[in-house]
């Protein structure tokens, strides 16, 4: 959807249009402008000629039905994924993609082996919770928590990704609390200091994923940059102004960061340098074809030392692996036109 069109041409008419067409996109949740039959038949050609509202989507749903994928077809060619969770309390969450593709190349995730496209505008994010909020309506659901844990890094295109949460959140909008929403950054300190001065309560996840420079290094490029310390140095300032809990995600992997003595040093680590306002949340590694998974007796040793060094843990509950709709598994493919990181907890 292309939101800058849309409002240039509803800039052409009176304001209670602009409320109509707003409603018919993000209230009535129609795929086309010819459902909305309280707009006049000429208003209606002229949006559907120049912002049509159909999604080219491909969707693909885990055999429980607990999960489903789509591949979004943009204008332009270019494919995205993003991923609807359903929990078992009733939530529905989206998982949403704010580039095409990823730069930052980590070594775990399939995103970063397809490399950087473009980033995405702020109604092609929209977008993709629109696609599943149409569904839903269907069966008398509704989304109710959005993550920015999909395809590329949020904080490389923070104006598009405010723009989109703004819209997602307001009353005109979908009306999404700020607080159901999320974004998982790798530790772009010029975005955390940016979103600490946000207005909106949003939550702030941090992909840190090792306990020390040389092994984070090894495995995110990106840590030659932003190094654990300087991140998290930005994170105990968000924490400050905000007061707001912040999410750690460590992804586990067999022999190379799960061992009771990286548990140890991470305990060391967040403890000394965030306090009190944060929690861990262990995340299962699913296969992207590199790395091995840790068994789940040592992530349960990793989670006790955590725990009994005060620290609150949560486990990343897996969706999606048999459509590759998991963490790290997003990679924009499909048959269209010949061509996530997911989050939940469970406690």
């Amino acid at each position: 959807m292309n939101l800058g069109r849309l409002n240039n041409i509803l800039e052409q008419y009176p304001p209670y249009r602009s409320r109509q067409a707003y409603s018919v996109v993000f209230d009535n949740l129609f795929s086309s402008w010819e459902e909305a039959t309280n707009l006049p038949k000429a208003f209606r050609a002229i949006l559907a000629r120049e912002c049509p509202l159909q999604i080219d989507a491909e969707m693909h749903e885990s055999g429980n039905g607990k999960t489903v994928k789509a591949v979004i077809q943009l204008d332009d060619g270019v494919a995205i994924e993003t991923v609807l969770m359903r929990h078992q309390d009733g939530r529905n969450t989206v998982c949403v993609s704010s580039q095409a593709g990823c730069s930052l190349a980590c070594d775990f995730c399939l995103t970063g082996a397809r490399g950087f496209m473009r980033d995405l505008t702020a109604g092609e994010i929209v977008g993709q919770v629109l696609l599943f909020a149409r569904r839903l309506k269907t069966e008398g659901e509704r989304v109710k928590n959005v993550v920015f844990m999909g395809m590329g890094e949020p904080f490389l295109n923070y104006e598009a990704v405010m723009k989109a949460i703004r819209l997602m959140n307001n009353r005109d909008g979908l009306k999404i609390g700020a607080r159901r929403i999320s974004i998982s950054t790798v530790g772009i300190i010029e975005g955390i200091r940016k979103l600490s001065r946000e207005p909106l309560q949003l939550n702030l996840s941090i992909s840190l994923h090792a306990p020390d420079d040389r092994l984070r290094s090894r495995l995110m490029p990106v840590n030659r940059q932003y190094p654990i310390e300087k991140i998290l140095d930005a994170v105990a300032e968000y924490i400050r102004l905000t007061r707001r809990r912040v999410m750690i995600e460590y992804l586990l992997l067999r022999d190379l960061n799960d061992s009771p003595a990286a548990a140890e040093r991470l305990a060391v680590l967040l403890r000394r340098s965030l306090g009190w306002l944060f929690f861990v949340n262990l995340i299962y590694y699913n296969p992207t074809g590199k790395y091995l998974p840790s068994p789940p007796e040592r992530i349960r040793e990793f989670q006790r030392i955590l725990e009994s060094r005060g620290i609150s843990v949560t486990r990343r509950y897996r969706f999606g692996r048999e459509i590759k709709a998991a963490c790290g598994q997003l990679a924009g493919s499909s048959r269209i036109r010949g061509s996530l990181n997911i989050t939940t907890t469970q406690e």
